[in-house]
């Protein structure tokens, strides 16, 4: 691949990257404008945030900052993803809950539920196909995967249901949405995921490394 075609290809996939975190915390602001449930993920920083007075984007920064130093007795390498994602989607959230105005009505709620989804679907498969690293907490899944042996969906599963768990005892929302939220995702990810995929150098190397775009945990 000539000089000209390996930097175009590397400003779309930073294109996707920053445009895809951003769009994942504009996604999760709206799920939480509708007030029908979160992702596992955001029902902890939602609670956080009501203990601590924070903003939820603030909470989510923290959040994976945290998560992230937990990468270093797994033995994890972070990406250019990998931080970004600790600040461009905690940012995102709290800018779009400063403009979007609350709503009431559950006729309003409804449809932002499910737009709020299938954004949330589209920055997941933006993000992931642009290759610069999992996302904080995704990594700290398959770090904990590959420590211990144990499968990436019990990881998962163990994970999530603890942070559920834990955010709802301290006000975050669980509700149709996080169903709803839970069910889709997969799907909507993979959708995305193929449409946005960035097609490989010539010769079939990869910038970055391993695995189908496919297989990777489907949480920033």
């Amino acid at each position: 691949m000539s000089t000209r075609g390996r930097q175009g290809r590397l400003g779309r996939r930073l294109i996707q990257l920053y445009v895809g975190l951003a769009l994942y915390g504009a996604s999760s602001a709206l799920l939480v404008e509708a007030g029908l449930g979160l992702e596992p993920w955001n029902v902890l920083h939602q609670g956080l945030a009501e203990l601590t007075g924070l903003t939820i984007g603030v909470v989510s920064i923290v959040v994976g900052a945290a998560v992230l130093l937990l990468w270093l007795p797994l033995r994890q390498r972070p990406g250019l993803g990998t931080v970004s994602n600790v600040f461009v989607v905690g940012i995102a959230m709290d800018g779009t809950l400063a403009v979007v105005p609350e709503v009431h009505s559950l006729a309003v709620r409804i449809p932002l539920l499910i737009a709020g989804i299938v954004l949330n679907g589209a920055a997941t498969g933006l993000y992931i196909s642009a290759a610069f690293g999992p996302g904080p907490r995704d990594g700290l899944m398959t770090g904990l995967h590959r420590r211990t042996g144990r499968s990436v969906r019990l990881m998962r599963t163990g994970i999530e249901v603890t942070v559920v768990v834990t955010g709802f005892t301290l006000g975050g929302t669980i509700g149709v949405g996080t169903v709803l939220y839970a069910l889709s995702i997969g799907p909507l990810a993979q959708l995305f995921l193929r449409m946005f995929a960035v097609p490989p150098a010539s010769g079939g190397s990869t910038v970055v490394a391993t695995g189908s775009p496919g297989r990777v945990i489907l949480r920033p």
